[in-house]
Order: structure tokens, then C-alpha cells, then sequence
């Protein structure tokens, strides 16, 4: 018997129970359970084509996709006159022409016993953030070896980012075994190797079978052609697995609230998808981060209201009390309920071109809640192959690191070991909207648990009172040269001649004390501006009109400083002077040490700078002097009380 005889269906005899009877199959399938599992690996390990095997041997392919599929494998495939299994589920054009994974592939099939939803991930090192993306809803883990190649770099990365992202079942698919002869020696030499790997990263146990998913031997029956192994087949193992949900349900109660639905005046509810535990009607339950308690009125679903509700169903809660929650809060067990903090120690895999940037403000998603976040310079970064800790001073693309994460605002959550949904976060450019990160929560730190903000009888607005004037702060941005400095001493000038309590901070004036231990290069700026950002703030609560002038070259942190204040606090004011009348004036010399390269990181030269696209005040002093501008600029502001 061949590999190709053991293909056979005695598990996939659903037909005969939807010809008999419909209704009992809508039934039984209603209530299978759903397993979400991803295959990875290395580059060309076959992972495309199991996937495309399994959905073959379900019966999951319509009669048109088949005649596709053999046209298209005469066509584009790789294995000669034969059905290629792999490009039912290599869909870009781009896969097709080199025959590898680039996107993740998503598809659905089903057994007798169990729903499935697999992953098929890209095993490239470029797509590494793609694999995470798929990795990351996972309950197991087919983690594909080609038996001619053995442990490679790309399994030992993909292997440590399952255990990182929390997958505890891992399949060991030693595949193309029909291409060494199905021979032993070759398996047990590839578990062994793995096995050592797999202990050193914390894998305690996996499950290793051969197979071939181009042949289908182990795949859905036992093959004869390894009589020498007597372990389950890969779909006998995938259909009795425990998933995740089972564990969610036994831990304590946890609901991110997604939605307050509010239809009319005599209905409240809270609606989100449980992420742990269970809820009953009279149950007490706190909403954090407020802390305020209440308990559960009413438990509402779209086929009514239920006694009981489950980690892992959407429901919409109803409190006994009127209390403030809303989208990012989360509800939980009164007695037993997750933390709070605003700073924490992450593990963060880095998934964009543009490195990471230390001090940036990121927005960081975590379930529902969206904050503002900075990420510091990584602790260490991991060396995959050995394990070893490296320094680094930021994440390149698909480095992982260690490194402290800080939030504007405390956040609900729990470490990733405990809950994914309320200790896995996202991180997010602020000007690109693009994914830029993932990361996983370990701890709070101690410090944000010691220090808590010290409430004071006399705030801002009494100071501002005192002062008879409104709070602003006046940012001077614009290229060296452009006249920031100048501008800002004459406007200073004249609020003072207008009896306005004013203070100017100046970019070279700053670096001579509080900033004097950071240099130029983007993370140095950054964290530039983020502390005279924060010394501004005080000034601005003090009640002063505070005026800063620095080059500030970065969207983001302009950004970061504007929402640090209420709304109307922060004016921008460009300095609009394009960049050969500032190198011309060249007070200092720096244009022409920066064009002789004896100056790195020089803005407008080999350092961006990235112009305000709307300030609330322009000036151009090509076209004006300082005198003028400054009186621009007095005018636009006004009134200051």
C-alpha cells in the first residue's frame, strides 16, 4: 500500500447524515467545538500543501475549485503532472510565481468531530510579523520540518514565538518523509534535535509525528509506510486536543466592554466578548479602572436573556447600579478583580521597517482599551538560535526585546501568562496608523504602584487667576536657522510689555542643563522634546504663557506635547523658512559642517524634518522680519485671557 492508498474518508461521513437527516446535522455541527491552529516554519517545509491536504481530505473543495486546481497545477505547480495541494491556499500571484507563503492564509474546514480555522503562515524571515499576526487567536501550533533539511533558524523562530504567545499545544510535523523513505533514524535524529531546542525555551512537551502532505501518509489514517510509529494521525490529534476555552472558563470573570448599548431611555447594557470566566445574574462585579462596583442585573443575548454566560460568548451585561462605564473599561469579579497600572515590563516583537524609536509616543491597544504609550530603550533582545540576551538601543524589524512600556493613563490588565486578551497589546504609529509592534504584558512595574499623584488645594486655574491670563504654551518649531529663537524674544517682549507672566524656553539654553546628557540622534530629539514637553506642562499649570523654541523636527512629539494639555493650550506656531534662506544665514556654521559631514544628524540635511501640515499660526520670514512676525503672531493669539 502507498501513501496515496491510505487517503480514505471513514471519519468525513457527514453526506449520509445530511441526506438522512438535515436538521440533526445542523445540530451536531452547531455544537462542535472549534479548534484555531496555525501551521509554520521554515521556507518551503510544506506547510501550504498540508493545509491544502487536509482541505482535500474533508471535502471541503467544490467540484469547480478542483477542476481549477489541477489546471492550475499542470500550470504553475511544483509537482510535476500532480495535484499541488499548496495553491489552494497560495492565493497571491506573487506566491504562485516563487511557490512560497507571503500573506497569512486563512482557511475553514471541518470534521465529524470539531470546527477548524487554520493559519497558514508565510516562512520567509521578512514575513515574520505576518506569522505573529496568525499566531496570535491560536490555540496549537503544526510546526512543519522538512526531513531532508532538519531543525532550521526559521523553526527555532517560529517555535519560540508560539511559546511566547502563549501556545501550549505544538505538533511536531516531520513532513516529506516519503522523500527520505519514510525512514526512522531520520525522524528520531529530527525529535531529538528539536527536543533539546524546544527545553531550552521553556516547551515542556509536543507531539512529533512523519507525514507527507503531498502523499497524505499520517494525515488523516495511518500510513503502512511507517509501521515503525504508533502515535495518532494528524487530524485524530486536532480533533481531540482540549482548546483553549475550556482553561478560560475555569479563571476568574473578565469582560472588556466593547459597546454601551443604549436603544432607549429604559435600556443600559454593557456589550463585549467575555475574555475568562463566567457570569451569573446577582454576581457582584467592579468596573475598572474606576473601581466602582455594582452587580449584574441582567444577562442579554439576542435570543434572550440567559441565567448563565461563558468565556469566549458575546453578551451584553445590565448593572443594578447607574455607574460610569464605558468602551475600555472592563468589568470583572468584585472580590477578585485584574490590576491597574501605568507602567509595566513587555516582551515586544517589532514588525515595521522603521525601528523603534525610544520615548515616541505609539498608540498601544490592548482589548478594548486605546491609550498613548512610549516604549524605552529594549533591556535586551534575544538571540533565537542560542537564547542569548544581547544589548541593543532599539528593535530593528523582527528583533524581539524586552523593554518597559509607560501609558498616559493606567490601563486594566493582566499578565499575558494569565489572560491574552487583557495582557497582549498592539502598538500602532501615530502618523501611519501602521502596526508597528506586539507585545506581551510580564509585570507592573513596583514604581508605578509606589508613586501616586498628590491632590493639592490650589491647581491650575488658581494659578492661572492669580495671573489674570490664560495657560498657553507658544511651540516655536522650524528648521536651525529659521529664526525661532528671535522670533520667540520678541513675542516675549511684547507680552511682557502687555503684563503677561510669561517664560521662554530655548533649545540651546535647555541642553546646557536638563538636557545637556542627550545628543542628536532621533531617539536623543525625541526624548528632548518629551522632557521640555513635560517641564512646559508645569510651567503652563504654574498659570505662565510659556513660549519654547527648538527644532522639534517630529510630528509625533509635537503631537505628544499638544494632548499633554487641555484643548486650545497648545499653539503651534511654524516658522516657515525654507531651507536655503536658513543655510544661507548660517549663523553658527552648522549647514556647512553638516555638508562636510562633520556633522551627523543634522536636520534638513541628512536628518527629516517634518513641517507642521496645520499650525495655528504660520510665519514666513522670507517675506517678514522678526519685528513683523512677532506682531503676526501677538495678534493671532489674542485674546490671552
Amino acid at each position: 500500500m502507498t501513501g496515496t492508498d491510505t487517503i480514505a474518508d471513514p471519519i468525513y461521513r457527514t453526506d449520509a447524515l445530511i441526506a438522512q437527516d438535515i436538521d440533526a446535522y445542523l445540530e451536531t455541527h452547531q455544537h462542535k467545538t472549534m479548534l484555531r491552529f496555525i501551521t509554520c516554519g521554515s521556507v518551503d517545509d510544506g506547510k501550504s500543501t498540508l493545509i491544502g491536504r487536509l482541505l482535500y481530505d474533508s471535502k471541503m473543495i467544490f467540484e469547480d475549485q478542483l477542476a481549477a486546481l489541477e489546471s492550475d497545477s499542470r500550470k504553475v505547480g511544483t509537482q510535476g503532472q500532480e495535484i499541488d495541494f499548496a495553491l489552494l491556499v497560495d492565493g497571491l500571484a506573487a506566491e504562485r510565481e516563487q511557490g512560497i507563503t507571503i500573506d497569512v492564509a486563512y482557511r475553514f474546514f471541518n470534521t465529524e468531530k470539531r470546527k477548524f480555522i487554520v493559519a497558514d503562515c508565510p516562512g520567509h524571515e521578512q514575513y515574520t510579523r505576518n506569522m505573529v499576526t496568525g499566531a496570535s487567536t491560536a490555540d496549537l501550533a503544526v510546526i512543519l520540518i522538512d526531513a531532508r533539511k532538519g531543525v532550521l533558524v526559521q523553526t527555532r523562530r517560529h517555535s519560540y514565538l508560539c511559546h511566547l504567545i502563549g501556545i501550549r499545544n505544538i505538533v511536531l510535523a516531520v513532513n516529506k518523509m516519503d522523500l527520505v523513505d519514510y525512514d526512522p533514524a531520520v525522524f528520531d535524529a529530527i525529535v531529538k534535535d528539536y527536543g533539546e531546542f524546544a527545553r531550552s525555551i521553556g516547551i515542556d512537551s509536543f507531539t512529533a509525528m512523519p507525514i507527507s502532505g503531498f502523499r497524505g501518509d499520517n494525515i488523516t489514517t495511518r500510513s503502512a509506510n511507517t509501521p515503525w510509529y504508533d502515535g495518532p494521525t494528524l487530524i485524530d490529534h486536532l480533533e481531540t486536543v482540549e482548546v483553549r476555552t475550556a482553561g478560560d472558563q475555569a479563571r476568574p470573570f473578565r469582560m472588556p466592554v466593547q459597546w454601551v448599548n443604549r436603544p432607549n431611555l429604559d435600556f443600559r447594557g454593557f456589550s463585549g466578548l467575555i475574555a475568562s470566566g463566567s457570569v451569573r445574574p446577582g454576581d457582584a462585579v467592579r468596573v475598572l479602572p474606576s473601581g466602582k462596583t455594582s452587580t449584574v442585573s441582567r444577562i442579554v443575548t439576542l435570543e434572550g436573556d440567559r441565567d448563565a454566560a461563558v468565556a469566549g460568548q458575546s453578551v451584553t451585561l445590565c448593572l443594578a447600579d447607574e455607574i460610569d462605564c464605558s468602551r475600555g473599561d472592563v468589568i470583572a469579579l468584585s472580590d477578585d478583580p485584574p490590576q491597574v497600572s501605568s507602567q509595566f515590563e513587555a516582551t515586544i516583537v517589532w514588525m515595521d521597517d522603521d525601528a523603534l524609536l525610544p520615548g515616541r509616543s505609539y498608540w498601544l491597544k490592548i482589548g478594548t482599551q486605546s491609550v498613548s504609550a512610549t516604549v524605552q530603550a529594549p533591556k535586551y533582545v534575544v538571540n533565537v538560535n542560542t537564547m542569548e540576551h544581547l544589548a541593543a538601543k532599539t528593535l530593528d524589524l523582527n528583533a524581539i526585546g524586552v523593554a518597559e512600556v509607560a501609558t498616559d493613563r493606567p490601563i486594566t490588565f493582566e499578565p499575558y501568562a494569565d489572560n491574552r486578551t487583557l495582557g497582549g497589546f498592539i502598538l500602532i504609529d501615530k502618523i501611519t496608523n501602521r502596526t508597528v509592534g506586539a507585545g506581551m504584558l510580564h509585570f507592573a512595574l513596583r514604581r508605578a504602584q509606589n508613586v501616586h499623584w498628590q491632590a493639592t488645594d490650589i491647581g491650575r486655574e488658581q494659578h492661572a487667576q492669580m495671573k489674570n491670563q490664560v495657560p498657553r504654551i507658544l511651540w516655536f518649531t522650524g528648521l536651525s536657522g529659521a529664526g525661532k529663537s528671535t522670533i520667540a524674544n520678541e513675542v516675549e517682549k511684547r507680552l511682557h510689555l502687555m503684563n503677561r507672566h510669561t517664560f521662554l524656553l530655548d533649545g540651546d539654553n535647555v541642553r546646557h542643563g536638563l538636557n545637556k546628557d542627550l545628543g542628536f540622534t532621533e531617539a536623543d530629539r525625541i526624548e528632548n522634546i518629551r522632557r521640555v514637553g513635560e517641564v512646559a506642562k508645569l510651567m503652563a499649570d504654574a498659570g505662565l504663557i510659556v513660549l519654547t523654541a527648538f527644532i522639534s523636527p517630529f510630528r509625533a512629539e509635537r503631537e505628544m506635547v499638544r494632548r499633554m494639555l487641555p484643548e486650545g493650550e497648545f499653539i503651534e506656531i511654524h516658522v516657515d523658512t525654507p531651507i536655503e534662506v536658513a543655510e544661507a544665514r548660517d549663523v553658527k556654521g552648522l549647514y556647512r559642517k553638516a555638508r562636510a559631514g562633520q556633522l551627523k544628524n543634522f536636520t534638513g540635511i541628512d536628518s527629516p524634518y517634518e513641517a507642521p501640515e496645520n499650525p495655528e499660526v504660520r510665519v514666513n520670514t522670507a517675506e517678514m522680519t522678526a519685528e513683523e512676525a512677532a506682531d503676526h503672531i501677538v495678534r493671532a493669539i489674542m485674546p490671552l485671557k
